[in-house]
């Protein structure tokens, strides 16, 4: 089972951020996300509507898309992010790609101040 659950998070991984939900998939407009401020320690949950920038400390994120599964199904979330950091000389795009609610650890932001993560999909 865990095994067919992660071949199915690698197949949406790799779609492009435009692309419709897959079988079993619902597209939602609105991201939950958890931002944390590593120096402050910080919790914020973020409404992030999907083509719509939002702000977080220095970083600027936007949801391309989002996904989740149906109420009858094991939950979980799906969001094509990318993530810009506004600080003067750091990269300007420390992120880009999907984040899994279910799977956190299996693409994630890797910021020295700052974590992200999918909550939910609305």
């Amino acid at each position: 089972m865990r095994c067919l659950v992660l071949t199915a998070l690698l197949a949406i991984a790799a779609l492009p951020a435009a692309a419709q939900p897959g079988p079993g998939w619902v597209a939602g407009r609105v991201a939950e996300l958890q931002a944390l401020d590593k120096v402050t320690a910080r919790i914020v949950v973020l409404e992030a509507p999907v083509d719509q920038p939002v702000r977080f400390g220095t970083l600027v994120i936007r949801v391309g898309a989002c996904h989740r599964r149906p109420p009858d199904d094991p939950p979980d979330a799906a969001a094509w992010l990318e993530v810009r950091d506004t600080r003067p000389g750091a990269p300007e795009v420390p992120f880009r790609g999907w984040m899994f609610a279910a799977s956190p650890g299996l693409s994630m932001l890797e910021h020295p101040v700052y974590d992200l993560r999918v909550l939910a999909c609305r």
